[in-house]
């Protein structure tokens, strides 16, 4: 992977980022253009970690198998739908996936995605967050295990996690 960006450097992408897509609404009109902008926004090629329409077999589909929107081996998998449709839908749709993936390519993480709602599920962590484009620069951190930086949790926030 390239150089890491600064935080400032990818928070001024996520700003332009947000104000670009907000008016798209369109799945297949837009899907791709639009995650390979938002990769870019982590200074990532999509092209070298990332393919759209990964054939696999479905766990619960009539026909056996499906395409997941973007797949980044171990990283990510991202299901995108059309503005205003069921993101609950969209992620059980996401975890059928996994069914087509082998183990050692699981994601860390899933999003589900309307162009205006994102919903970022954490599966290390256990733990999910919703918002929508105009706030991803407030959550572009979620991100940045893909441009190699971790998250972690400070010593007054598990203390106070632990706390009742």
């Amino acid at each position: 992977m390239a150089a890491l960006l600064s935080w400032n450097e990818i928070k001024a992408r996520a700003n332009n980022f947000s104000r670009e897509w907000q008016a798209e609404r369109r799945e297949r009109a837009e899907s791709q253009s639009f995650w390979n902008d938002f990769f870019e926004v982590f200074g990532i090629t999509r092209r070298r970690y990332v393919t759209f329409e990964r054939h696999v077999r479905r766990h619960s589909s009539r026909s056996g198998w499906g395409n997941i929107d973007a797949f980044w081996p171990g990283t990510i998998l991202i299901e995108q739908k059309s503005a205003g449709e069921d993101l609950d839908a969209a992620y059980e749709q996401a975890t059928d996936y996994f069914a087509g993936i082998p183990e050692r390519d699981l994601p860390r993480a899933i999003v589900v995605c309307d162009f205006n709602r994102f919903r970022f599920y954490d599966l290390e962590r256990g733990d999910s967050r919703e918002f929508t484009l105009s706030e991803f620069p407030e959550h572009v951190e979620l991100f940045g295990f893909m441009a190699g930086y971790e998250r972690s949790v400070s010593r007054d926030a598990r203390r106070s996690s632990h706390c009742s």
